[in-house]
Formats: C-alpha cells, sequence, structure tokens
C-alpha cells in the first residue's frame, strides 16, 4: 500500500513539474528529457509513470478538472442550498480552481493553437473535457426549474448555460492570459447573472 501512495505522490510532483516545462518552452519544445530534467530523474525513471510528453500533458488536465469536478459535486448534493446558491457556489469553485491553475490554462492555449495548425478541431477537445461540466450546471438548473427556484423555463437551459459559460470562458481569458489578479469583478458579474434568474422567495 505504501508503494502505491508513494508512486502515486511522486506521479502528482511530476505533473506539477511538468507543468513549468511545458510553461516555459512551450508545449511543441517540451521534451521528455526536459521534463525528466527539471524532476531529476531519468528519462527510464519517467517511463516508468507515462508513455510520452502527450500523456504527462493530459495527465495534468485530468487531475485540474478532476479535482475540481469532486468539489462541485459537494455543492451540487448538498440539499441545504437552493439551486441559485449551487450555481453560485460552483461557478466561484470554477473560478478559483482558474486562478490557482492559470499556468495550465496558458498551456492549454498553447497547446490549442498548434492543434488548430494541423487542421483539427479545437473545440471538439474543450467540449469533450468539459462535458461533465455542462452536465453538472444543466441538472442544478433542472433542480431549480423543478423547485421553481429559478425564474427561466426548460427551453430556456440550453440559452441560461451558454451565458454562464462564457462567462467561465472569459474569466479563464482574464486569470491566465491578461493576468488579472483581482477577481472580486468577476465574482460580481457572476453573481449579477445568478440574481436575474433566481426567483425572489415570497413575503410571508
Amino acid at each position: 500500500m505504501a508503494i502505491i501512495v508513494e508512486h502515486d505522490k511522486r506521479k502528482r510532483t511530476i505533473l506539477d513539474k511538468a507543468l513549468d516545462v511545458f510553461v516555459d518552452e512551450g508545449y511543441e519544445d517540451a521534451t521528455f528529457q526536459k521534463i525528466a530534467d527539471r524532476c531529476g530523474i531519468t528519462r527510464t525513471t519517467l517511463y516508468l509513470y507515462f508513455r510520452n510528453k502527450r500523456e504527462i500533458f493530459i495527465s495534468s488536465i485530468k487531475q485540474l478538472t478532476t479535482n475540481i469536478e469532486l468539489n462541485l459535486l459537494d455543492v451540487m448534493h448538498n440539499k441545504k442550498l437552493t439551486s441559485h446558491e449551487k450555481l453560485q457556489q460552483v461557478l466561484h469553485q470554477i473560478i478559483d480552481g482558474c486562478r490557482e491553475n492559470s499556468k495550465l490554462f496558458i498551456v492549454i492555449l498553447k497547446y490549442l493553437l498548434q492543434v488548430q495548425k494541423t487542421g483539427k478541431d479545437p473545440g471538439l477537445l474543450v467540449r469533450r473535457r468539459t462535458i461533465r461540466l455542462r452536465h453538472l450546471l444543466c441538472n442544478i438548473l433542472i433542480e431549480g426549474i423543478n423547485k421553481d427556484e429559478l425564474n427561466i423555463s426548460v427551453k430556456e437551459i440550453a440559452t441560461t448555460y451558454e451565458m454562464l459559460y462564457s462567462m467561465v470562458e472569459s474569466s479563464i481569458f482574464r486569470l491566465a492570459i491578461l493576468n488579472q489578479k483581482d477577481i472580486k469583478e468577476i465574482y460580481s458579474a457572476i453573481d449579477l447573472a445568478i440574481s436575474g434568474i433566481a426567483k425572489e422567495k415570497p413575503v410571508q
């Protein structure tokens, strides 16, 4: 058991240090050898954990999205929260995750640009990695309609999701590309959007 724990710990450390290599070198110029050097291990040792550079890169993204998704599911299943409170907490946590991992989003952007140059659709890759987020937000919206907590109809779920998701995309751009440190304005914009679809509680 201790060996498995140590293996997983080393793997996470490799992903953290590999991220710095991707940021410094760009996806194309980052090599297996450079990643091994940054981790202070040999290429042979690195092969014990990953088969190639792309696997390291994809694993970094999965590590981020999995951690965020687990936290979001806790919010989703919290019965003490109203639907609009869940939306607020979910989006705040996403923004927090983006801020804490802004370097990774810089790498992702560079990677997507490289994918685009090869003639492939970068949007398809993004949709694959965010499909669970789409389901989570849509489930909260449906719950809000069923509980009469949100002022939208079933037909407006897709439009409402796109509004919220576009705010996340904008926030990622501001945090990762524009290097904006203060997220208070982002929070305020999200809260305003959510308050616009939340039903007011009837006066007792």
